[in-house]
């Protein structure tokens, strides 16, 4: 256990001048393709943080940062790098924020402990340790906001991908593109049958032209999407079976019977059009 006590007295001492050099650093490597943020908005930012840091440093006897005194600066931290992430920076940016603070703070200990060696030594490992530690745990919290943001984004292409279109009165298309998994088919399936309340449907076309493969787990979620729309009163067909397909779900000894099926679109539209009774002519 090392001691922070006397380390945050000095530093506060010195802070303007810590904070002076620490923008100076952060201006130097900031990224002219990543201006998301405004020197004003830095320089509160690193303002905020250090002021953060010295509260929490007098607070706690110990550089421990799991502690309850440091939740303060766990929270700093979290929202920096929540902020970073959203804003487009990456994990080195978004460190180097917490470890170009070593060499502004280095620099004052040297100068504040000229008469006294051994001391200076001690604060610049206490220091340094600290420092470490927090620029890990940032990573860490980046790290974790990134991966949030990238599900967020995840999720809501999946959304667009699978777009329910009203083709007729009574009748909707869902076109699917793309790798049908697990995650995919509970959206697919709770978009169509939501759709299928919301327009009071009673034929429902899946187009499966855009899956590169089936295979038996993609086979048994089709299964699933047409139980799901028979439990709503609606029907299934099954469009866009190509004859690679065809062999596909024979060789797998998948059981289609009862499910419509048709090699595209069109005449799957047709078929549906005659399960509702519409005729359709030239004129």
């Amino acid at each position: 256990m090392t001691t922070t006590l006397p380390l945050a007295v000095l530093l506060r001492d010195h802070a303007e001048r810590i904070q002076s050099n620490w923008l100076k650093q952060l201006a130097a490597n900031s990224s002219e393709q990543n201006r998301s943020f405004s020197t004003q908005q830095i320089s509160q930012q690193a303002s905020g943080f250090l002021a953060v840091l010295l509260d929490c440093m007098q607070n706690s006897n110990q550089d421990d940062i799991r502690t309850p005194e440091w939740d303060a600066i766990r929270d700093a931290l979290e929202e920096l790098s929540s902020k970073q992430a959203a804003g487009g920076f990456s994990a080195d940016e978004t460190a180097f924020f917490i470890f170009s603070l070593k060499r502004p703070m280095f620099d004052a200990i040297r100068e504040a402990g000229a008469q006294d060696p051994v001391a200076a030594a001690d604060f610049l490992n206490v220091a340094s340790d600290l420092i470490d530690k927090l620029g890990l745990h940032t990573v860490k919290v980046y790290q974790k906001a990134r991966e949030a943001i990238i599900n967020r984004q995840q999720e809501e292409m999946l959304e667009l991908s699978t777009p329910v279109v009203k083709l007729w009165d009574g009748i909707l298309a869902l076109p699917m593109i793309g790798t049908l998994d697990s995650a995919r088919t509970q959206v697919v399936m709770e978009s169509l049958l939501q759709k299928i309340v919301d327009t009071d449907s009673q034929v429902a076309i899946i187009d499966i032209t855009g899956v590169p493969t089936v295979d038996t787990l993609v086979a048994q979620h089709l299964l699933k999407t047409v139980a799901a729309l028979r439990l709503m009163g609606a029907e299934c067909i099954i469009s866009g079976v190509r004859p690679q397909i065809a062999q596909t779900i024979v060789h797998l000894g998948v059981d289609l019977q009862g499910v419509a099926t048709k090699a595209n679109l069109a005449d799957a539209l047709a078929l549906a059009l005659s399960r509702t009774g519409v005729t359709i002519s030239k004129a």
